[in-house]
């Protein structure tokens, strides 16, 4: 049988009630249950979609190597303060190879939603305005641009649900919410890593890949991903089979992950994906919708005492450090 990801115009969700719009949440929550990927476009004027704000924020890889060390994580370099958000660069030698940014709320709201000692919500490390002008204000307006259509999926989700509408929107309010930038480039380690991890080479489509990012279940609720027109991301299929999940150049891919699989009482699937290379640099623009620190993750209303109810950033240090 012939799988695929679904598109969904999710156009409708930015107006009012209406028979589309109905239509467009009984297409999310199918495609929410199975695969658990889908692509999303038709969006409304001031959502910056496209090859150009694509173009626009990714300019952050073209600074040379010293102007990014200085956003190196303390992981990476002990003397930074930034524990996590900031730069990660590329490692060798491991599954996945890519290097880029983890961004948080501030770059769009300011200090207001700065805590210092909570590093779930310190300051962003950021390149200089003058070395990339215009480039704050950009990923500013896509911020807050991924914030708002995630909020009008998790209503969307809310009445597939058959809650409020606005059941989730407090839990989300100046969340923790990362948006990365990200670039896998060609591997130049693929005999050593071989050696280390034999999973690195895999057949699709008749032809060998190497894998550029291990498969993985996303942590946290939903994920809205910006590919910049080279394929390689891939969804792991309930048959087993992997399907491409394909670079629409105006599209967002959209997948969801554990915590809201848990929230909704499984109703939603978080599914496992990766990603192959296909010879070509990738660049990609994920926005990971997440919870505020202080949010209560307790069971829905139909579901009873299902699991015990717990606060999502106790949960989010948790993973970030295990």
């Amino acid at each position: 049988m012939h799988h695929a990801i679904p598109y969904v115009d999710i156009g409708p969700l930015f107006g009012a009630p209406a028979a589309a719009r109905d239509r467009t949440d009984h297409a999310i929550m199918a495609a929410a249950a199975s695969p658990g990927f889908m692509v999303v476009g038709g969006f409304p004027e001031g959502i910056p979609t496209g090859r150009a704000a694509r173009a626009d924020l990714l300019r952050l890889f073209q600074l040379p190597g010293q102007e990014t060390r200085k956003l190196w994580r303390q992981k990476f370099d002990p003397a930074n303060p930034n524990v996590y958000r900031g730069w990660f660069p590329l490692q060798t030698g491991f599954l996945t190879a890519k290097e880029g940014i983890d961004m948080g709320a501030d770059v769009a709201y300011g200090r207001s939603v700065v805590y210092p000692g909570d590093p779930l919500r310190e300051a962003t490390p950021l390149p200089g305005a003058d070395s990339l002008p215009g480039w704050h204000e950009s990923v500013g307006k896509y911020y807050r641009a991924m914030d708002r259509v995630s909020q009008v999926l998790m209503r969307a989700i809310a009445r597939g649900l058959s809650l409020e509408e606005h059941f989730f929107d407090q839990a989300f309010e100046k969340g923790l919410s990362t948006l990365r930038l990200l670039r896998y480039p060609i591997r130049t380690d693929t005999a050593r890593t071989a050696q280390s991890d034999p999973g690195l080479w895999v057949h699709h489509q008749g032809q060998r890949h190497y894998v550029n990012g291990a498969p993985h279940v996303d942590s946290g609720f939903l994920t809205l991903l910006a590919q910049d027109g080279v394929s390689g991301l891939q969804a792991h299929h309930r048959d087993g089979t992997w399907l491409d999940v394909p670079p629409a150049d105006d599209g967002l891919a959209v997948n969801f992950g554990k915590v809201l699989e848990r929230w909704c009482g499984g109703r939603i699937k978080a599914t496992e994906h990766r990603v192959i290379g296909t010879g070509r640099e990738r660049l990609s623009i994920p926005f990971f919708y997440e919870a505020r620190a202080d949010a209560e993750i307790a069971p829905l209303p139909m579901d009873g005492e299902s699991f015990a109810p717990f606060l999502y950033g106790d949960y989010l240090w948790a993973t970030t450090t295990q």
